[in-house]
């Protein structure tokens, strides 16, 4: 990495263990594509011990705006992430706010290889099971809509926690017509229809194994992926309860 990048990586990991956020204006320009992100993300991962030097991490978030998007991803934590329901009052957060998704889990290995000659048809018949998630966004920078997304990507891609629902068989889905409903404390019921950004959340899959893949690891099976909110985010503050459905797959529920 750059001095500027090590400089990057340092500061992420003196805001997570100080429970503190970083003004983003020292850094623009300190990260000139997303490889020079990814390295920093892994950095500081192992700056902090995350991994425990496991070549692959096994829970992810990945996902885009659109398909003709770049694609981010970004492995998460362990201590964060937590079987529903799910209490997080023992975690700090700065700016939490919540996105409703579907995680997916790999049912064998995926090699370099095979991660190479993927095409969704093919990743989908990878995925042995599915489940109800909700992502916990947070960051570490102060003022997150005028953060570029490279510095939002260098951290962690601003996560905080998930909370998994219970796994059940993969079934092709209907995803145009799929509901997804989610509730924060006291608030009307968000619900959407057919709203994720990729129109089908297993469309990242070949694109994600490919970027697991890429310094020559095998994925193994059981890893998952939480792949976009069907909500956006929306804000939610310590001490919420928090409930999201997808009807026909399942519920989850959390405490911020």
């Amino acid at each position: 990495m750059t001095p500027s990048q090590t400089a990057l990586t340092d500061a992420l990991v003196a805001a997570r263990r100080g429970n503190r956020t970083l003004d983003a204006t020292p850094w623009l320009g300190t990260l000139e594509t997303d490889t020079q992100a990814y390295e920093v993300q892994d950095a500081v991962a192992a700056a902090l011990g995350w991994f425990d030097g496991h070549p692959v991490p096994g829970v992810w978030k990945s996902g885009g705006g659109s398909r003709s998007a770049t694609l981010t991803h970004a492995p998460l934590p362990p201590s964060g992430v937590r079987q529903g329901p799910a209490n997080f009052s023992d975690l700090v957060f700065n700016t939490p706010g919540i996105e409703a998704e579907i995680a997916l889990r790999l049912g064998q290995d995926v090699t370099p290889a095979q991660a190479t000659k993927l095409d969704h048809a093919s990743a989908v018949s990878l995925v042995d099971a599915m489940t109800v998630s909700v992502e916990v966004v947070d960051t570490r920078w102060q003022d997150l809509a005028s953060t570029p997304a490279l510095l939002r990507l260098a951290d962690s891609q601003v996560h905080g926690a998930l909370v998994l629902g219970e796994w059940k068989p993969y079934a092709a889905i209907d995803w145009a017509s799929q509901h997804c409903e989610a509730k924060i404390g006291d608030a009307e019921t968000v619900v959407r229809e057919g709203t994720h950004p990729l129109a089908d959340p297993t469309w990242l899959l070949p694109i994600w194994l490919r970027h697991l893949t890429r310094h020559g690891q095998t994925v193994p099976a059981g890893t998952v992926v939480t792949t976009g909110s069907w909500v956006g985010i929306l804000p939610c503050r310590r001490g919420d309860q928090v409930a999201a459905e997808f009807p026909g797959i399942g519920a989850v529920r959390l405490s911020v």
